[in-house]
């Protein structure tokens, strides 16, 4: 890890520093002009090839509320939002990611937005009247890491289902809490992502000083969207909490039942990074979806950055558990802003599965053994894998 005598190691097994320790040779310029003032990540537009098998898995399934529908989109919501809605199911031939989108704290931030990415080169485009239903004035890019962004601020508000019980699930999903994406240079994208406001909370690395993932948040949490290194520009997953890990749990138990479990690609778990409860589900079309709670507040000036090493078992997983490699090499295309996909670029540095899965590859319980504080059989990442 990079700056090492600048961090001190904690008994959990991680290190924290104050400040991201992450350089970039190859960094976006920085413009003159100020950053919009995000809030939070409000919402994810995703285009799926079947709507009706969708709105199942979506709705019937994961039980998130629909705020309007017709036969090319669904807008759905979580238990806590008012918002209009924090996901799109858009009907289209190939399945994709149309706009990651962040809400701003006053309409002058749109302004703000324009100027920002105008000075960068992006292709920039505003519609007064919003691009989807329920959502005003907005600005859309192609960022420099080439993913769709959006960012609005005026939404239309709609009955926050906090208090309708009588329709609550076992597994209900109270709020959007997160964006995962990947991008084959993590150190240019957080130099970047910190132009644009954000703050590091936790981040991946080895002793060379490779960056494998970093998390970022503006809202007060671990983070409002994640740089995860591979082929890219693509979308890893899209993410809504839960109250409690029980809720993960009765998801489970609900997939099983409707024997519907092949949708289940990794977990329940506990999270090193974030420490939180995680489930990863597919939907119909492939896309990632985390179900994930009990993560840590981050909104101190002081909050200290997290920095776990790659080769640790337990950053990914605190029990030791295996990722599964399609965790690690499948995501979901982005679009650019006429709905093409954008081409994807692949990631020159290591790769996380790489370095820590296979012959030439290590991980470890107790960093002072290295591998050999894992049994035999429990040695490499994944672990069936390595059984096979």
């Amino acid at each position: 890890m990079t700056n090492r005598k600048d961090m001190t190691l904690t008994s959990s097994g991680y290190y924290v520093s104050q400040e991201a320790p992450i350089e970039t040779d190859n960094p976006v310029a920085t413009p003159q002009a100020s950053p919009p003032d995000i809030l939070r990540c409000a919402y994810m537009e995703v285009v799926v090839t079947d709507l009706a098998a969708s709105r199942q898995f979506y709705v019937d399934i994961l039980g998130l509320y629909v705020t309007s529908e017709d036969d090319e989109a669904i807008y759905l919501r979580s238990t806590e939002e008012f918002i209009h809605h924090n996901l799109v199911l858009r009907k289209g031939p190939v399945a994709a990611v149309a706009a990651f989108s962040y809400r701003v704290r006053e309409p002058a931030d749109l302004d703000k937005a324009v100027a920002f990415f105008t000075e960068l080169g992006c292709d920039v485009r505003r519609n007064p009247s919003g691009f989807v239903k329920g959502v005003g004035d907005s600005v859309r890019v192609i960022d420099p890491l080439g993913f769709p962004y959006e960012f609005f601020h005026q939404s239309d508000h709609q009955e926050r289902m906090s208090w309708r019980y009588d329709l609550h699930i076992p597994g209900e999903l109270v709020r959007l809490d997160h964006f995962n994406q990947i991008t084959p240079d993590v150190p240019r994208a957080v130099k970047y992502m910190q132009d644009l406001g954000f703050r590091v909370t936790e981040d991946i690395q080895d002793e060379e000083g490779t960056v494998y993932a970093a998390w970022m948040r503006r809202k007060p949490t671990v983070h409002d969207t994640a740089m995860t290194g591979g082929d890219g520009p693509r979308m890893h997953h899209v993410c809504f909490a839960t109250h409690e890990k029980h809720n993960i749990l009765a998801i489970c138990d609900k997939l099983g039942a409707l024997r519907r479990s092949d949708a289940i690609e990794r977990g329940p778990g506990r999270h090193g990074v974030s420490n939180a409860f995680y489930l990863y589900l597919r939907d119909p079309d492939g896309h990632r979806v985390e179900i994930y709670t009990q993560d840590y507040y981050t909104g101190d000036p002081d909050n200290p950055v997290v920095t776990w090493d790659v080769h640790d078992n337990q950053r990914r997983d605190w029990w030791g558990n295996p990722v599964v490699p399609s965790w690690y090499t499948d995501g979901s295309l982005v679009l650019d802003l006429d709905g093409n996909p954008q081409p994807v670029v692949a990631r020159t540095d290591n790769s996380e599965m790489a370095v820590t899965i296979g012959a030439d590859g290590f991980s470890y319980t107790r960093p002072d053994e290295g591998e050999g504080s894992m049994p035999e059989w429990k040695q490499g990442e994944y672990k069936l894998g390595h059984q096979l």
